[in-house]
């Protein structure tokens, strides 16, 4: 038992000056980001009616629907770039007239990744029918490797701030042991508000991509020596 004991003490006591023994360090968020002009666009856009008849409203939007379909299909549109956000039908009461009627709703997303097709693809959108626009979202055809270079831009950030607050204390600082990074990358765009088919015709539609960011944040413990 005493060999046993001995080897028990032994670790403990490695563990308590291993502990004891710990390097400080210093923990600073570093942030990186990078600003990048969108290539890429996506339009939303959604078809609805209402009527008495349940079956007529959904007729009219399916109607609608497949010509959108068909009409980006001839555009070159590939279909994994096309997608069908909802459909929805719903009944409502009307108290002035104390009568049911019925909406029907969907709504579709084409993204373009040739931002001078917009306006072909936008008035041909049109006149299909949709009686809806609800907006646009810019993004960027090289979202992975800006991302990975906002996280790079992080990373020297947070290392220059943890420089600076040794230097002031007259310290340096070490190697990095612990670097955390927030999930969330951030890719604000330009979105248009939502408008009806009137207003959308009055006027022609333009687009300002403007300049987007990409940013990422990061928590890093470096040593302090």
């Amino acid at each position: 038992m005493k060999p046993l004991l001995t080897l028990t003490l032994v670790l403990i006591t490695t563990f308590m000056t291993a502990q004891q023994l710990k390097k400080p360090t210093v923990d600073v968020s570093g942030e990186g980001i990078v600003n990048v002009v969108p290539d890429q666009v996506t339009i939303s856009v959604r078809v609805e009616h209402t009527g008495s008849n349940a079956k007529e409203v959904k007729l009219k939007n399916d109607q609608i629907i497949n010509q959108v379909l068909q009409f980006v299909k001839q555009a070159g549109i590939e279909e994994k770039h096309v997608r069908t956000e909802y459909i929805r039908l719903s009944k409502n009461y009307e108290y002035n007239t104390k009568t049911y009627n019925y909406a029907a709703n969907q709504s579709v997303t084409i993204k373009l990744i040739d931002l001078s097709k917009y306006e072909d693809i936008m008035d041909g959108l049109l006149e299909t029918g949709i009686n809806r626009i609800d907006g646009i979202s810019f993004s960027s055809s090289q979202q992975k490797e800006l991302e990975a270079e906002a996280r790079k831009k992080a990373v020297v950030n947070a290392k220059q701030k943890a420089m600076e607050y040794a230097g002031v204390l007259e310290q340096t600082v070490g190697k990095a042991v612990h670097i955390s990074e927030f999930q969330q990358v951030n890719t604000p765009s330009p979105v248009l508000r939502s408008m009806s088919f009137d207003e959308a015709s009055s006027s022609k539609q333009t687009i300002a991509p403007g300049e987007m960011q990409i940013s990422a944040r990061v928590n890093v413990s470096f040593e302090l020596n």
